[in-house]
């Protein structure tokens, strides 16, 4: 019933005003022929619904007044007779008077809709730029720590490393001439040097975590590499990469977040599931770009969705971002598969709020 109300509103006016007296001409006609012992006002009623509720007000009295005249008139054509005048009238009144009642309600009921209509019209326009904002916001809160981890990760790679560095090439001066007096505490100032040299690949190695070199889609692989090289050297276990077909990616953007991805499961994989053994696989299959970070860890928590962390969230986040398919799982055996399929037409999604 609702379907065909709300197919009825689509229907131009024009047509339901013609509809609505090519009703009242046929019924008065059905009426005529069959007599005036039939009652046949109800049918009327369809008229007069029509043009009250797809016309108007003033249409559906109209309606309702040719349908008590054609009513009257079939009924007299037919035959009925009527002891007074005032009898026909007073009927016509009485059944004009309902159909008023019928009309009215009709034009109620219509206003009222319409009101919940616009209220729900603009309900969801407000939620639908709520949305929009908030995806906006996320999306510069996600771009402004991008940019923070590149300025922390040149930083790093710029000013602290220079600096050790020099600190380094001081205390290796240090260490010759106390060796040129036949000191003892040359070894010490040799096994300092040795320190700040640690410490000088530890702060490029972090460096090139939170700033991966140009991370592109024509060396997003090298990238991969140099992840799986960091996370073998920095956390002492066995992580490796392997790359099938894989096929360049011109927008940076993409790159960045599909590298973030995996970054993010792999260090879960390391801090969370205690993994000794994780691969990085990057495929290109059937058009798409299908990432893979498998671990032997203990597994992804039964919580892991409705828990504090963000990882999780964030690479969902991510994935959503470029259009691409994310998902998780639980090995049957142990560990954990984070899967994300990148369509090969996929691009970032716009700020619908600046422009969902």
């Amino acid at each position: 019933m609702m379907t065909w109300i709300k197919r009825l509103e689509t229907w131009p006016k024009q047509f339901v005003a013609l509809v609505c007296i090519w009703i009242v001409t046929a019924v008065g006609l059905v009426d005529y022929l069959t007599g005036y012992e039939t009652f046949f006002f109800s049918f009327y009623l369809v008229a007069v619904f029509l043009a009250a509720w797809s016309v108007g007000f003033s249409f559906g009295v109209l309606i309702a007044a040719l349908s008590v005249a054609a009513w009257i008139a079939a009924n007299i054509a037919a035959g009925q007779r009527y002891s007074s005048d005032f009898i026909p009238v007073w009927n016509a009144a009485i059944l004009f008077s309902f159909y008023l009642v019928v009309v009215g309600l009709l034009a109620r009921l219509r206003t009222l809709q319409k009101h919940l209509e616009e209220r729900v019209r603009l309900r969801t326009a407000a939620l639908t730029q709520e949305m929009q904002e908030r995806l906006r916001l996320q999306k510069e809160l996600l771009e402004t720590s991008e940019r923070e981890q590149r300025r922390i990760g040149l930083d790093l790679h710029d000013g602290l490393c220079q600096h050790l560095t020099g600190t380094a090439l001081a205390g290796h001066l240090l260490g010759q001439k106390l060796a040129e007096k036949s000191l003892p505490e040359s070894a010490s100032a040799n096994r300092l040097v040795e320190l700040v040299e640690e410490a000088i690949e530890l702060t490029r190695t972090l460096s090139r975590g939170l700033h991966p070199a140009a991370v592109q889609g024509g060396n997003l692989a090298d990238n991969f590499q140099e992840l799986a090289a960091d996370t073998r050297e920095r956390f002492k276990v066995v992580c490796q990469f392997e790359c099938h077909q894989a096929e360049p990616l011109r927008d940076a953007g993409v790159a960045t977040h599909l590298y973030r991805i995996a970054q993010e499961a792999v260090a879960n994989a390391v801090r969370h599931g205690k993994a000794g053994h994780i691969k990085i696989g990057l495929d290109f299959a059937g058009g798409d770009h299908v990432l893979t970070v498998t671990d032997d860890g203990t597994g992804l928590p039964e919580n892991a969705w409705s828990g504090k962390g963000l990882g999780l969230r964030l690479m969902a986040y991510r994935a959503d971002l470029i259009g691409a398919a994310f998902r998780i799982e639980r090995l049957p055996a142990r560990g954990t598969r984070v899967t994300c399929v990148l369509p090969g037409i996929a691009r970032p999604k716009e700020n619908h709020a600046a422009k969902n």
